[in-house]
């Protein structure tokens, strides 16, 4: 028997259909996609786009595989909504990026009720934070670039956030939603982000301003904590907390981000802080020469969707976190139930769940991702000080220049946790392991696969199953690193020597 789940975001004219990939679908399976009753369109694909649909209609989506039904879902397109338009009366926002922007599109913003959508038109609009609320969209047209300046007074004031596992007060970001509070739920809901155009912020030149400014300010402090500086990854890092993201969302829940490309936050672009329901799709992402750049970070959070997006990026595409050590623990709110599919990467380190992750990270299912073009592959880390979990992990047919399940000795700073961390409970089937991976723009070998679980006796790396696994490497031998392990399953290895 096959089950999957399917689901649907809609807009007034369209909706994108995504669904769970069957057991019994390997790469480049076919899938029938039915609207009432109706052939829509055959896709080798786990999601499709609906165009040309009424507006408040209800339809019927049924998806077919191998000719027996997955999964089927019903949906409603939205009204047509009112259109916000920046750039006439009464905000009057200039798109000739040179006119700081924020004051009026904070008022067009504060004036988007639930049928309305705040609209860019083409132009460069160049503004400073920005503060979404519940019930709103905001939508870029085609050339749109929403343009975060370089200017650290232009993110001010700080909020409460959470970088690298720890919650501190950081610089606002390029588009702030909700309010942190790990004790509560959701305080800003039904938020859309869409359209054509780009978000995009200070990146680099930020970061530095930032991390100089910071680095005076706490100069004493460094001075007095010599040893602790030297157990985190590079004298930047302590200063380089306090950087803003792009997009920060703070206990947020039902989230959909669609169409854009999100580009040069000055730290990570898109992170997700105790928040439910969040769905990123046909996005692009862009960080290059952006230390510490990543693209997808879901942090403490649940039920996170991504897929048909693309990565080139300064560190890793995706990062699953849920808190830093004793504090990540005592606040318990894992990630879990984080779904990643058809995306690739250009550039950057690769898929990876932690390195903070001492609230547990749970049900991770990953599949049809290429991340030929990548550093890491996939990744699962954490150091010997987290505590916590990583459990529940499956990827399928991806390929990638490596799998590594590992400790990890940089950002290892603060207070220990109670006890080691406990990995566990994964499935890798049907991957493709290259052996090389991409750095400052070329490939160097690199060992294909890594497992290594942690020292303390019951913390062993156990339950993992490879199964179909081709590897790739110069010789077409393989020894195969192993450490700290328990209960591994392997089936159908292959090595082959690279061509």
């Amino acid at each position: 028997m096959f089950e999957s789940h399917v689901f649907a975001r809609s807009a007034a004219h369209s909706a994108v259909l995504y669904w769970d990939k069957p057991a019994a679908a390997k790469a480049g399976a076919q899938y029938t996609v039915y609207l009432d009753g109706q052939p829509a369109a055959t896709c080798d694909r786990t999601h499709l786009t609906l165009t040309d649909l009424r507006s408040q209609a209800d339809y019927r989506a049924d998806v077919f595989f191998a000719g027996r039904c997955v999964g089927s879902c019903e949906f409603r397109t939205t009204p047509v909504k009112h259109r916000i338009d920046v750039t006439e009366a009464p905000f009057w926002a200039k798109g000739d990026g040179k006119t700081k922007n924020t004051a009026a599109l904070q008022r067009a913003i504060d004036a988007c009720g639930a049928g309305d959508a705040v609209y860019l038109p083409a132009g460069t609009y160049l503004t400073g934070a920005l503060r979404l609320h519940s019930n709103m969209e905001l939508y870029l047209d085609e050339g749109a670039v929403l343009q975060g300046t370089a200017e650290i007074v232009d993110y001010q004031p700080r909020i409460p956030s959470r970088f690298e596992g720890v919650e501190m007060r950081c610089y606002s970001s390029l588009l702030n939603l909700g309010t942190l509070d790990h004790t509560a739920g959701p305080n800003c809901e039904n938020v859309v982000i869409r359209g054509k155009g780009v978000i995009a912020s200070g990146g680099r030149e930020l970061a530095d301003k930032i991390i100089a400014d910071e680095r005076e300010h706490l100069k004493d402090y460094l001075a007095e904590h010599a040893a602790l500086v030297a157990e985190c990854e590079n004298e930047r890092t302590i200063p380089g907390r306090v950087r803003p993201r792009l997009i920060n969302m703070s206990n947020c829940r039902n989230v959909w981000v669609h169409g854009l490309t999100l580009k040069n936050g000055a730290s990570w672009n898109q992170h997700m802080i105790y928040s439910d329901n969040i769905i990123t799709d046909h996005c692009r992402f862009i960080s290059e020469g952006v230390w510490n750049g990543d693209g997808w970070d879901p942090d403490s959070s649940t039920n996170c969707t991504l897929f048909a997006c693309e990565f080139s990026t300064g560190d890793d595409a995706v990062a699953i976190k849920s808190g830093k050590n004793p504090e990540g623990n005592q606040i318990n709110r894992p990630s879990a139930h984080i779904y990643i599919f058809d995306c690739r990467s250009t550039a950057g380190h690769g898929i990876c769940l932690g390195s903070e992750m001492s609230g547990g990270i749970e049900d991770v299912q990953i599949w049809d991702c290429d991340l030929t073009n990548s550093w890491s592959g996939i990744e699962i880390k954490g150091t010997p000080k987290r505590g916590g979990y990583v459990r529940g992990v499956t990827v399928r047919d991806c390929t990638a220049p490596r799998l590594m399940v590992h400790a990890v000795p940089y950002n290892n700073d603060g207070e220990p946790a109670p006890s080691q961390p406990v990995f566990s409970h994964m499935s890798f089937e049907r991957l493709t392991l290259t052996g090389r991976g991409l750095r400052d723009g070329g490939f160097e070998n690199v060992e294909p696969i890594e497992l290594a679980g942690f020292d303390a006796p019951g913390h062993e790396l156990r339950d993992v199953t490879l199964d179909a696994v081709t590897v790739e490497n110069e010789t077409g031998t393989l020894t195969l690193p192993l450490q700290f392990c328990r209960g591994l399953t392997i089936r159908d290895l292959t090595c082959t020597a690279r061509k």
